[in-house]
């Protein structure tokens, strides 16, 4: 977590700073009106793990909950009941469709027509006809996304193995595995435009964590419906990265990665040519999987999470600082950099070196 910048580069903050930090943060919870000012610079030196509020700042942060502290609960209710709808509509298969069609339609005279739960053939549309060549049928749109499906399932299964909750044989971690596919399904078929590109997996893996272990037992247990809402309102601000026809153009990835070109310029002109011009390494080849996935492979899950107190702390939304803490990175390790050649340095960055996230943090706030 961030140290306060009287704090010495690197140092850990003393207990009694913490302490005194984490009371502050509960102080700013406890208004009947939130101060999201307030409570953004809190957060942004970094939520203190033994408050247990990181799933409430989290959320105030991305907008999913209110200010004021009375609409909570009818807010939730709202959005949980919005996603329980989704689920219905989107995770239902269209055999099940059908059937549901067939009991609601008919009622219970005809019910029996159903036999062992398949339909009798002479009962089902075209419309519903599996092999129905319609592109607004169920099964047209079962079928369209059912390789994007199986992707979602591949790329699940491979989120964080080290961590037994979301990997391993037990029921909780294979109910977290559901709960990360039924979002990412979800919003794949909510955004057309984008579907499902490989690594969303990653950005959505810390909100559902965080949620899922949210000390309020009723929270934790819609952990599923917050993550999803929370889940979208932060790839809206980085939804270009991932649309494919944006790549080139000025707003997307590669406009992103020439602005973090820019900043490393401006702060370190030496090191950004001796990056571009004597080695000719691009941006590209390191600092894709830094910004499209929020940095959430280049550190250990822990220190992801505090990056993400940061991250999220940016009224402006979370890109300017990415890019902040993206340049410090090049600025921390530049004496090897300055030092090293084409593979060398190839092989520093898109395997970053352990390193301090206090004085991460410290450095990228200095450039602010």
């Amino acid at each position: 977590m961030a140290t306060s910048p009287r704090s010495p580069p690197g140092a850990p903050p003393p207990p009694e700073f913490e302490i005194s930090r984490q009371s502050r943060l509960l102080a700013a919870l406890s208004k009947k009106v939130i101060d999201l000012d307030e409570l953004r610079m809190l957060a942004a030196q970094g939520v203190p793990d033994g408050a247990a509020v990181r799933p409430t700042v989290w959320k105030l942060l991305l907008g999913y909950l209110p200010s004021d502290r009375a609409l909570w609960e009818q807010e939730l209710a709202k959005k949980r009941s919005q996603y329980a709808a989704f689920k219905e509509e989107f995770l239902s298969n269209p055999m099940e469709i059908a059937r549901q069609r067939e009991l609601e339609g008919q009622g219970s005279e005809n019910a029996g027509s159903i036999y062992n739960g398949l339909l009798h053939r002479s009962e089902i549309t075209q419309e519903e006809h599996p092999l129905s060549l319609g592109k607004t049928t169920a099964w047209n749109q079962f079928f369209e996304y059912s390789e994007i499906i199986e992707q979602i399932d591949r790329d699940v299964k491979r989120t964080h193995p080290d961590m037994h909750f979301f990997c391993g044989d037990s029921s909780f971690a294979k109910s977290n595995q559901e709960s990360l596919k039924n979002i990412l399904i979800i919003f794949a078929k909510l955004n057309a435009g984008i579907r499902y590109v490989q690594g969303m997996n990653e950005i959505l893996a810390p909100l559902f964590f965080v949620f899922r272990n949210d000390p309020d037992d009723k929270n934790a247990n819609f952990a599923e419906a917050d993550s999803f809402f929370c889940f979208m309102e932060l790839l809206s601000g980085f939804r270009d990265n991932f649309c494919q026809k944006l790549d080139n153009s000025a707003v997307g990835i590669q406009g992103t990665l020439s602005k973090l070109s820019q900043l490393v310029a401006k702060y370190d002109g030496e090191l950004q040519r001796h990056l571009e011009i004597t080695t000719e390494i691009n941006p590209q080849f390191y600092a894709f999987r830094w910004i499209t996935l929020l940095l959430t492979q280049e550190f250990n899950f822990a220190d992801t999470i505090h990056i993400w107190d940061t991250l999220l702390s940016d009224p402006d939304g979370p890109q300017e600082t990415l890019l902040r803490i993206c340049c410090a990175m090049l600025i921390l390790v530049r004496k090897r950099l300055l030092a090293g050649d084409f593979t060398s340095n190839l092989k520093l960055l898109q395997n970053y070196p352990p390193t301090n996230i206090s004085h991460l943090l410290y450095v990228a706030n200095k450039l602010h």
